[in-house]
C-alpha cells in the first residue's frame, strides 16, 4: 500500500501491527484509534519505508553495515595475529613443562630456545621504540643495537621459521579437536580423520547454532512486543470492568440493602429461637437421664412426707402462739414458753427449708 493511500480500520490495524512490531516502538493502538486519528496511521506507514527493521534509517543503515564490514574486517585482522602469538606462547609453555622429559631431542630444544630468544628479543625491541624520536634517555641505558646482538644467528633462524609452521598447525589442531570433543563428546573416540572432517564442518554448524540463537532472540522479542500488548489490552478491560462494578454497587446495592437485612434480620431471629428451643430440649434431655419414674416416686413420698411433718408442727406452733398470748403475762413461765416456742419455730423452718430444697431438685 502507498503511503498516500488511506486504509481501512482492518487493514490498518493489522499493517501497524506489523511495523510496530519490527520498526516502530510499542504502539497499542485499535480501531477506534484508527477512526478517530486517520493521517497518524497515513504518518506511520510513511515512516515505515524510510527505515529498516532496526529503527534507523536507510542512510545510516547503510552507513552503519558499512562500518560494521570494516570493524569485522579488522577483528579477524587482529585475531589472526593474537591467535598465533598465543599458539607460540603456549608452545613455549608445554616445552618448559616437558623439561623434565629426557625423550626432548636436542633439536627440540634449540628449536625451542632459538623462538623464545627471537620473541624476547623482538619484544625489548618494540619496548625501546625508534631512538630518534625518544627524548628520555634509553632503559638501563641500551640501544636497539645492544638487544640486536642478542638475536639467534641467522642459520638457526631460518631453521626455526621452517619448523615453526608445522609446530603451530599441530597445536591449532589439537585446540580444534578439543573444541570438537567439547562441542560434540561422542566425537572422542572418533578417529583423526573423522575428527579433522567434523571440524572442517564445525563451523558451519556454529554458524547455524549461532543463527537458531539470534531466531530465537528475535521471536522472544516479538513475542515480548504481543505480550506488552495484550498486558496493556487486559489492563484497559480491568478497568473497565472495575468501573462497571462500581457502578453496580451504587446502583443496586443501596436499593436492595434494606430488604437484606430485613431478611438477614428474620434468619437471626429463627436461628435465635431454634437455638433455644434446642437448648430447652438438651435440659429436659438431661433431666429425663438424670431422674427416673422410680426416683420421682420416691421424691413425691419424702415430700408428702415433709409436708404433712410440716402441718403438724404449724400446729403446734398455732397452739404454742395461743398459750404463750394467754401466759404472756406470766414472769418465768412466760420465758420458760418463749423458748419452746423458739425451738418450736426453729425446727418448723428447718424442715421448710428442706422441703424447699427438695422441690428445687425435682424440677
Amino acid at each position: 500500500m502507498a503511503s498516500g493511500d488511506f486504509c481501512s480500520p482492518g487493514e490498518g490495524m493489522e499493517i501497524l501491527q506489523q511495523v510496530c512490531s519490527k520498526q516502530l516502538p510499542p504502539c497499542n493502538l485499535s480501531e477506534e484509534d484508527l477512526l478517530q486519528n486517520p493521517y497518524f496511521s497515513k504518518l506511520l506507514l510513511g515512516l515505515s519505508q524510510h527505515m529498516d527493521e532496526s529503527g534507523l534509517s536507510l542512510t545510516l543503515a547503510k552507513e552503519q553495515a558499512q562500518a560494521w564490514k570494516e570493524v569485522r574486517l579488522h577483528k579477524t585482522t587482529w585475531l589472526r595475529s593474537e591467535i598465533l602469538q598465543r599458539v607460540i606462547q603456549e608452545l613455549l609453555v608445554d616445552y618448559y613443562v616437558k623439561t623434565q622429559d629426557t625423550n626432548l631431542t636436542s633439536e627440540d630444544k634449540k628449536f625451542h630456545e632459538t623462538l623464545e630468544q627471537r620473541l624476547l628479543v623482538t619484544e625489548l625491541t618494540r619496548l625501546l621504540g625508534p631512538s630518534q624520536e625518544r627524548e628520555m634517555p634509553p632503559l638501563l641505558g641500551l640501544e636497539k643495537a645492544d638487544l640486536l646482538e642478542l638475536m639467534p644467528s641467522s642459520e638457526d633462524f631460518v631453521w626455526m621459521r621452517a619448523r615453526l609452521p608445522l609446530d603451530v598447525e599441530e597445536q591449532l589442531k589439537k585446540k580444534c579437536f578439543t573444541l570438537l570433543c567439547y562441542h560434540d563428546p561422542n566425537s572422542d573416540s572418533d578417529s583423526e580423520t573423522l575428527k579433522a572432517a567434523k571440524v572442517w564442518k564445525l563451523a558451519e554448524v556454529l554458524v547455524g547454532e549461532k543463527q537458531q540463537c539470534q531466531d530465537a532472540k528475535s521471536q522472544q522479542k516479538e513475542q515480548t512486543v504481543l505480550l506488552e500488548k495484550k498486558s496493556a489490552t487486559y489492563s484497559q478491560v480491568l478497568l473497565r470492568c472495575l468501573a462497571l462494578l462500581q457502578r453496580l454497587l451504587q446502583e443496586h446495592r443501596l436499593k436492595t440493602q434494606s430488604e437484606l437485612d430485613r431478611i438477614n434480620a428474620q434468619y437471626l431471629e429463627i436461628k435465635c429461637s431454634a437455638m433455644i428451643l434446642k437448648l430447652r430440649m438438651e435440659e429436659l434431655k438431661i433431666l429425663s437421664d438424670t431422674y427416673t419414674a422410680e426416683k420421682v416416686e420416691v421424691h413425691r413420698l419424702i415430700r408428702d412426707r415433709l409436708e404433712g411433718a410440716i402441718r403438724l408442727q404449724e400446729q403446734d406452733m398455732e397452739k404454742s402462739r395461743q398459750v404463750l398470748s394467754t401466759y404472756e403475762v406470766l414472769g418465768e413461765e412466760f420465758d420458760r414458753l418463749v423458748k419452746e416456742y423458739t425451738q418450736l419455730k426453729q425446727a418448723a423452718e428447718n424442715k421448710r427449708w428442706a422441703l424447699r430444697e427438695f422441690n428445687k431438685a425435682c424440677r
